[in-house]
């Protein structure tokens, strides 16, 4: 089998955007000006919070900006930014706040980008994204087939609100949707009060997303391995609360991600979870699951996608397990953490034993599905930026690469084929 050599179309599910804090003056409401003064005031007590807990390391951080100082420029200025995407080889990209990741210096209002939470205040949750959304529909706009802007939405707020703000995100431009990971003391997401908010979701085709940051690190004191052990936990679990209570079964034109969070705990969910509905004896006990009328695994096929940054070769092993078109790569820019600046390189590593045909969706195609991207628009970019198949170190010849795949394609999700628990290939 001789694979396609043309240059992959590569659509980054995770980036991140968002100019320094003080610029988003001119697009909060004047009333809460006061309010934006006093936080703006906190940011060095917050900074130096940050570094005393550890989860900010000065060394590091002086380095970093010292070594990237241009290219991080991208987080708001749009031309640099184009440049940096196109040296990564990204045709597109789905952008969500904080563009700075070392010092907060570009923190959304009152804290309400990836820390988003249903402890902030209502109002000034409410101010802080909108202020955001206006100023990320602005950015987006100057290259509308390269980004997909993520509204923040604070859905915790009161409905009508909460409703206004997804039909306003949609007319300014932006195609998708970040609620908090945790609603504190609030409903959660099976209460019946957010029907309207999945049902506006769906109907204005904006998919719903968590992201990882937000974290009860209150309770974590000075032991910062705590809050790295959990902090992805917290955007998945929203995905239990939507699927067993039936938001999914109800909206089944809402789609829900996860970003940044990656998708190795993701199998054996999947698999505990179709063996409760499907029968297990464990489960034999428990009440019949009402709610839904299919088991777990069909919905998260049509309804949920994981935006995996950084995919790593242990995910990747499980992807037919998690299903290969619910793997929507990330470069995670311009984070520390993500592959900026060696996307290319970075891939090379990690994808040069899978399957063209798949790593094609899960660089891209996928994503451009989910988000609304239009691949024949991006096309002529991906030929002149996109690395090829070659360039990731992936033959022409596929055969050898498909039949080293073919028993764990086979035996895909063990518990419904009916195939043994196939041994996992070489990870890292």
């Amino acid at each position: 089998m001789v694979a396609d050599r043309d240059p992959y179309l590569i659509i980054s599910s995770d980036c991140h955007a968002g100019p320094p804090t003080e610029r988003y003056r001119p697009y909060l409401e004047s009333r809460f000006h006061r309010d934006f003064d006093e936080f703006l005031a906190g940011r060095d007590r917050r900074r130096e919070e940050m570094t005393r807990l550890g989860i900010r390391n000065e060394a590091f951080a002086d380095r970093w900006f010292h070594d990237h100082e241009e290219g991080l420029r991208g987080g708001w200025d749009s031309a640099r930014r184009l440049k940096e995407l196109d040296g990564d080889g990204v045709a597109a990209e789905v952008v969500f706040p904080d563009a700075d990741a070392v010092d907060s210096r570009t923190a959304a209002p009152f804290g309400v980008g990836l820390g988003l939470s249903g402890d902030h205040d209502p109002a000034l949750g409410m101010a802080g994204a909108r202020a955001h959304n206006r100023w990320l529909a602005d950015f987006v706009s100057a290259c509308p087939e390269r980004h997909c802007g993520v509204a923040l939405l604070p859905v915790t707020a009161p409905v009508d609100q909460v409703v206004a703000e997804i039909h306003r995100a949609r007319e300014s431009g932006l195609r998708a949707l970040m609620i908090p990971a945790m609603w504190g003391a609030r409903e959660p997401y099976h209460d019946r009060r957010y029907d309207p908010v999945w049902a506006a979701a769906a109907a204005c085709g904006m998919p719903v997303l968590t992201h990882s940051g937000a974290a009860p690190r209150e309770e974590y004191g000075d032991h910062l391995g705590i809050y790295v052990s959990e902090v992805t936990w917290w955007p998945a679990r929203p995905l239990w609360f939507l699927l067993w209570s039936g938001v999914l079964e109800r909206h089944p034109g809402l789609r829900f991600g996860i970003a940044e969070s990656g998708c190795w705990w993701l199998p054996n969910l999947l698999w505990f979870m179709d063996r409760l509905y499907l029968g297990a004896h464990g489960g034999k006990k428990l009440s019949p699951f009402r709610e839904l009328s299919r088991p777990p695994h069909e919905y998260l096929d049509r309804q949920v996608f994981v935006c995996a940054t950084n995919t790593k070769r242990r995910e990747l092993a499980q992807r037919y397990e998690i299903g290969v078109d619910n793997i929507l790569w990330g470069s995670d820019f311009p984070h520390p953490e993500g592959t900026w600046p060696d996307t290319r390189g970075w891939l090379r590593r990690t994808f040069h034993d899978i399957p063209v045909t798949e790593t094609r969706r899960m660089l891209g195609l996928a994503a451009a599905e989910v988000f609304g991207f239009d691949p024949a628009a991006l096309a002529p970019l991906a030929r002149r930026i996109g690395p090829t198949p070659a360039d990731l170190g992936q033959p022409a010849d596929q055969s050898a690469v498909e039949a080293s795949w073919a028993r764990s394609r086979e035996t895909g999700r063990h518990w419904l084929t009916g195939h043994d628990f196939p041994v996992l290939g070489a990870t890292r």
